[in-house]
């Protein structure tokens, strides 16, 4: 352990790192401007088909780099690495994103940000990355990939939101499921129906038709598509013969941004010998506050930052994100995205933005 966090130890590490061929891609990059996804599977790193950039399968957890220039510095380029956990992800396949994250990281000589997504409670930043983002059930231990259309499993999708942030996700196959003030696309693989609510709006529909034709393009032209409006549509319509009359299960929808939370600063330090974990402020927070030689966290309430101080220590170092994920767990918002800034690393305006 003596080594641990010494210039030694991060030669090791980085050399490990090179032994992945799947970070090749990211390493002989230079700076053009690119998004690389990968999928875990049985602890490995699998390079996510581009075509299905911005799909997730809820089952799996997945690694997101994005680099791109500078807009305060052209000659120089941002970077993020973001590990996405699906709700129905295990912990091994989690852990396995989460250590490979900090690997792609080493890699890089600590250049990129380091990003905890969560569904459902995605940045803004990660969501810039794609156009929309689809969240399936199953992953890859269910073989849910690129199922002929004669074979497809009927899904049911909902599109929800406004301009360009609408959220689409698949939802059970029932007809509890469907809401007035949604659009719904039914996909049965050969035979599409786009179910527009009586009040959906048209930032949803716009949505549901880019989807549709996404669709019509995979399955070669040989999908018919047929729209409906649920106002003037008899029950007696096939596309209600596929949907089930069980009522849909209740989501959780408690865990998401803490509303009115006062934000607070809180330390990370060992200097006494052991690891102490101890509220530094609330409320008002002063960028002073941050000493070099420890590792603090910030919560706002919408995100939270593990900052790491230029001299802390490497035990320090290495249980931040650890420590910012037990804290949180323990709060009403524990699914809020995380991301690690390093002292003297380029700020996310988002971590600036919270002192005084």
């Amino acid at each position: 352990m003596a080594l641990f966090g010494s210039d030694e130890d991060k030669k090791v590490k980085k050399e490990s790192a090179e032994t992945e061929k799947a970070w090749n891609c990211v390493s002989n990059l230079g700076g053009a401007e690119a998004t690389f996804v990968w999928r875990i599977e049985k602890f490995k790193v699998v390079p996510w088909p581009k075509e299905d950039y911005g799909d997730f399968f809820n089952g799996d957890s997945y690694i997101i780099y994005n680099q791109r220039p500078d807009p305060e510095n052209p000659d120089a380029i941002l970077q993020d690495v973001h590990f996405w956990i699906g709700k129905e992800s295990t912990q091994d396949e989690y852990g396995t994103a989460a250590y490979k994250t900090v690997e792609l990281d080493t890699l890089l000589d600590d250049a990129p940000v380091q990003h905890r997504e969560v569904q459902g409670h995605e940045s803004t930043l990660f969501k810039s990355y794609f156009p929309s983002i689809t969240i399936k059930n199953g992953g890859c231990a269910t073989g849910f990939r690129h199922v002929e259309p004669e074979k497809y499993v009927p899904r049911l999708f909902l599109f929800h939101g406004s301009k360009k942030n609408i959220q689409v996700k698949e939802v059970p196959l029932q007809k509890s499921s469907l809401d007035s003030t949604d659009v719904f696309i039914l996909d049965q693989g050969l035979r599409i129906f786009q179910w527009n609510g009586e009040t959906c709006n048209k930032d949803e529909k716009f949505k549901a038709v880019q989807y549709l034709q996404d669709l019509k393009s995979q399955r070669h032209g040989k999908a018919t598509v047929e729209c409906l409006e649920n106002n003037d549509t008899s029950e007696s319509h096939d596309f209600y013969s596929c949907l089930g009359d069980e009522p849909k299960d209740e989501e959780d929808e408690s865990d998401g941004n803490a509303e009115g939370f006062e934000p607070c600063l809180w330390s990370l330090s060992d200097k006494s010998g052991t690891m102490e974990f101890s509220k530094v402020c609330e409320g008002e927070i002063m960028r002073s506050s941050l000493d070099p030689n420890d590792v603090f966290i910030l919560d706002n309430g919408k995100e939270c930052f593990v900052w790491v101080g230029s001299k802390a220590s490497p035990e320090e170092k290495k249980n931040g994100l650890t420590y910012a994920h037990n804290y949180l767990n323990k709060t009403e918002h524990p699914l809020i995205p995380v991301s690690v800034i390093k002292q003297h690393g380029k700020e996310p305006s988002s971590f600036a933005a919270n002192f005084s």
